[in-house]
């Protein structure tokens, strides 16, 4: 049941003049400096009306700067979409909550936006696709490169053949967290794998437009239990091969390439949301570059969200999105536990990330934040 306070937008596609009513849940860093900010830039078609956070002091200081009515703690939720009129619901949560959260929004039809990973295994996956289904509201995995330049253009020139038949792809992404995070409780579900591994799967299946066969992973984990480094590498159908290593012990670095038969671009800074990215591109021995400017790369999500809800139609980057990543660093992980290959079962997506996605918005200004800080140092 839709919540009372708004209209239902599962039954009222095609009223384009509509905007879509948004609840954030987990008010985190991320949702401080980038979710929060970007709806000044989405504002032609979402509304940001509610507020959700066991943190008092973060509910009523991030209410009073957007001025927000409506806010209130986790267990309140249902009640807070109701009185608030929520449509859809950004879930900015560690992601062992993604699945519970997830649940309950879909059950006060709620249509959800949430984070990567999607969850930490596939039953949960399978789990928040079939509520999303049974409830009748859309759902979608906050994948924020599926619209931005750089790494859509990269897929872009890997199709085209300028440099030539795909053979392989490969990636490095490091940072050094703060001790007591929540990447480093495996809890909550920290560790490399999952919080930075996601980005090189993502850019690995969608560069070769495939899904990978097998895996194989090793990891080092640290003091708390968590996966500190992890090297993994993906066997895609035509002999082609993904490697890349994550680590949240490390110096700062953000790139991937992908390698052909005539030349190889590498995107560096590849995976960031703040500042510029690049293509550094080489084609016969020489080596072009290309800057994007810094923007805002959450705003084109909220939009394309919102767009989807109203004209009802599914989202891409969707739940089935974030299912073919999390099959494959659940394998990952199975591999490195047992030290041996794992084979994946055949999966499909027909449905890959394009240029018709592509969105450019302002970058925002780092805003305050209220009890929280940066993951990484």
């Amino acid at each position: 049941m839709a919540a009372s306070g708004g209209p239902s937008f599962a039954t009222i596609a095609g009223m384009r003049d509509e905007k879509v009513r948004f609840a954030v849940v987990g008010l985190g860093h991320i949702a401080q400096v980038a979710v929060l900010p970007a709806f000044a830039h989405a504002r032609e078609r979402c509304e940001l009306v509610a507020l959700v956070s066991s943190d008092d002091d973060k509910v009523a200081e991030l209410s009073e700067r957007y001025d927000i009515e409506h806010g209130g703690s986790y267990e309140d939720l249902e009640s807070i979409f109701d009185e608030a009129g929520v449509n859809a619901a950004y879930i900015a949560l560690p992601n062992t909550d993604h699945r519970r959260f997830t649940e309950r929004c879909a059950r006060a039809g709620v249509h959800v936006l949430c984070e990567k990973p999607m969850a930490m295994n596939r039953e949960d996956c399978e789990a928040m696709i079939a509520v999303c289904g049974e409830n009748g509201v859309k759902l979608m995995i906050a994948y924020r490169l599926h619209f931005e330049p750089a790494n859509l253009r990269a897929i872009e020139i890997a199709e085209s053949g300028r440099i030539g038949e795909l053979r392989f792809f490969s990636s490095c992404f490091g940072h050094t967290v703060k001790a007591g995070g929540i990447r480093t409780r495996p809890e909550l579900g920290g560790g490399a794998l999952f919080d930075m591994g996601v980005y090189c799967v993502n850019a690995a299946r969608n560069l070769f437009r495939d899904e990978p066969e097998h895996v194989l992973a090793m990891q080092s984990t640290d003091a708390g239990g968590v996966d500190a480094t992890t090297t993994g590498l993906l066997g895609f159908p035509g002999g082609r091969i993904a490697q890349f290593t994550v680590s949240q012990n490390a110096a700062d670095v953000s790139e991937y390439r992908i390698v052909g038969t005539k030349g190889e671009l590498r995107v560096e800074p590849g995976y960031e949301y703040v500042g510029k990215l690049a293509h550094h591109l080489t084609i016969d021995g020489k080596t072009t570059t290309k800057e994007f400017p810094a923007a805002d790369q959450f705003a084109p999500e909220l939009l394309h969200f919102a767009e989807c809800i109203v004209e009802d139609r599914e989202p891409e980057p969707s739940g089935e999105e974030g299912l073919a990543d999390v099959r494959v660093l659940e394998a990952l992980a199975d591999s490195a536990r047992s030290a041996r290959q794992v084979l994946l079962e055949p999966f499909e997506r027909g449905v890959r990330p394009h240029r018709g996605l592509e969105a450019h918005k302002p970058p925002v200004k780092h805003p305050g934040v209220v009890n929280t800080q940066s993951p990484s140092r």
